[in-house]
């Protein structure tokens, strides 16, 4: 998958724009800045995002040329990220985050629930979870995702694959997207947000 993700962002063009995700923003907007994690961030509009917010930001693509993109967008934003080279299976920190950002981050179904646990425990107890991600009825729509559909969600999915999770909001609705050429249209999404109980 490396080799997709580094041909799609070969453009010139930031190809999921340079702003934040509409709900990420909102969510992000609602809380104190402390350290957060982006995995599978890509060319880095959430994370610099946040950067700027004041978050103390920690972020991982499996993307070189993502992450060279991600890092001239930081300059000229004037924030810094701490933005590593590593797919999601091999992802370790020893840093325990406040915030948990999974944004459009569809990986394989076999090894999908294993990365969202660990992923889950890098997060302290009281931490939260804010997601959104495609569901199963993406399929039906033209504006991005996979076409796969054992890598789309489903409401039962996420409560299977973030049992340690308490849900303060948990939807699948129809939106309208507009990141870059890529997200563009109605969509089927699940966003949540959700903390991270004491285990």
């Amino acid at each position: 998958m490396t080799g997709f993700w580094d041909n799609r962002y070969s453009d010139k063009q930031f190809v999921y724009g340079t702003q934040p995700n509409a709900y990420i923003k909102k969510k992000l907007d609602k809380l104190t800045p402390g350290k957060i994690l982006f995995p599978a961030e890509g060319e880095g509009r959430n994370a610099i995002y946040a950067a700027k917010l004041g978050w103390d930001v920690t972020a991982f693509d499996s993307s070189e040329v993502g992450k060279s993109k991600a890092l001239h967008l930081a300059e000229q934003n004037q924030v810094s990220l701490n933005y590593i080279i590593s797919d999601a299976e091999s992802f370790i920190s020893k840093e325990k985050f406040d915030v948990l950002a999974l944004c459009y981050a569809h990986f394989s179904f076999e090894t999908r629930p294993q990365i969202h646990k660990q992923l889950v425990s890098y997060v302290k107890p009281g931490g939260i979870i804010i997601f959104e991600a495609f569901s199963k009825e993406q399929l039906e729509y033209n504006s991005g995702g996979p076409k796969n559909e054992k890598m789309l969600f489903s409401i039962e999915e996420i409560k299977n694959e973030f049992p340690n999770v308490e849900f303060t909001e948990l939807t699948k609705k129809l939106v309208e997207l507009n990141e870059g050429e890529h997200h563009k249209g109605t969509a089927s999404v699940i966003r949540f947000v959700g903390k991270v109980l004491d285990s």
